[in-house]
């Protein structure tokens, strides 16, 4: 596989962090590299559920966030990914004012990935795991269709110059 550009990687998370949905999550990528992914994600009280803890979408939604980005560059230019599967379990309460999400591929095939993501606090306890199985598309919700989107600036080449 070609070496990433480190620009690219900078211009994606940049981009994808100016979404929508991230913004009202209050999380954010912090890191991408071959394989995985770093989000963070401040909890609010919007997150929460009507008895104070937070609520089981906002799990899901930070650990599938994570690993689906632990498989974008792994993914050939001009294709995308989408979440067909998602598992979830919730392993203990969140009671701090942060979330780390660590995600990590497991497989990256033709027209399947498998990614596993596991969320903590920040003194490293362990708070909930989840795995993500994500289908290849091919011209269809690209990172492309991302920047378009959220009206960021055109990305720099995904790989180096060989």
């Amino acid at each position: 596989m070609p070496e990433l550009n480190p620009e690219h990687i900078k211009s994606v998370i940049e981009a994808i962090n100016k979404g929508p949905f991230f913004m009202y999550m209050s999380m954010r990528v912090t890191e991408l590299d071959i394989g995985f992914a770093k989000v963070v994600m401040n909890i609010a009280e919007t997150h929460m559920n009507p008895f104070g803890g937070l609520h089981g979408g906002a799990y899901a939604s930070v650990i599938d966030t994570a690993a689906y980005w632990s498989a974008y560059c792994d993914l050939p230019e001009k294709h995308g990914l989408v979440s067909i599967d998602i598992k979830i379990d919730f392993l203990s309460a969140v009671t701090g004012q942060k979330v780390i999400v660590i995600g990590n591929r497991i497989k990256s095939g033709r027209s399947i990935y498998l990614a596993e993501a596991k969320m903590t606090d920040e003194n490293g306890k362990l708070l909930g795991y989840g795995t993500s199985k994500l289908m290849v598309t091919r011209n269809k919700q690209t990172i492309n269709d991302a920047v378009k989107y959220v009206c960021a600036d055109k990305l720099p080449c995904k790989y180096t110059a060989i």
